[in-house]
């Protein structure tokens, strides 16, 4: 598995090859209606298939949906003002897009990018 670092991959993802405003507004869309629509979409499927097999098809589209909770809230958090340029700071941004062009099809592993955004979040001190 490659490196990933949701925040990073949402950052770049957000700022994509120019930087533009449409952009930052149309990747957020996505985060946030792949947690919230994508999620409903697979546990709908789930709970009403008849058999096992579009069950388990529902719960994968639940479970990769949910990838998007933590790209959702890194990018709220980075749409706010001089976030984005900070996180981005003195990164190549090209060849980082290049890394996770590639590296977010890693998504489609439901639940791994709820456990690498929890293992990455920074700890409060004294913990």
């Amino acid at each position: 598995m490659p490196r990933i670092d949701v925040r990073r991959l949402a950052a770049v993802d957000m700022y994509g090859a120019h930087g533009t405003q449409r952009r930052r507004r149309i990747i957020v869309a996505e985060f946030v209606l792949g947690a919230v629509v994508g999620t409903a979409i697979g546990v709908a499927v789930a709970v009403a298939a008849g058999s096992l097999g579009w069950r388990v098809f529902g719960a994968w589209i639940a479970g990769a949906c949910l990838n998007y909770v933590p790209l959702a809230a890194h990018a709220l958090d980075l749409s706010r003002p001089g976030r984005l340029a900070s996180e981005l700071e003195g990164v190549d941004v090209p060849r980082e897009l290049r890394h996770y062009t590639k590296a977010q099809f890693w998504i489609a592993v439901p639940l791994l990018f709820l456990v690498l955004a929890a293992r990455q979040a920074p700890r409060a001190p004294g913990r």
